[in-house]
């Protein structure tokens, strides 16, 4: 009886395909940083304007300001990365 050609006998054997390329998630303490961050920012604008504008550094004036709003948007920003 003549053979089937519909499959070839010396075929390679079924790979799997590559893992794929899932970035890890974040280390342990990346969630705390950025919530700490937030909320520092948060309480350095909200004193500053609580203080009539003394207070965390009198210094710096209104500069107070932007040190908050910098912690602020690290805090976002690292919230963006967050896995």
């Amino acid at each position: 009886m003549p053979e089937s050609k519909g499959r070839d006998r010396k075929a390679a054997t079924y790979t799997p395909p590559p893992k794929s390329t899932a970035r890890e998630p974040n280390p342990t303490w990346w969630a705390p940083v950025f919530v700490t961050l937030l909320i520092l920012g948060l309480l350095w604008i909200v004193i500053y304007y609580m203080t009539e504008y003394k207070y965390p550094i009198e210094a710096i004036g209104v500069w107070n300001l932007a040190v908050g709003f910098v912690l602020l948007m690290s805090g976002f920003i690292m919230t963006m990365r967050w896995r």
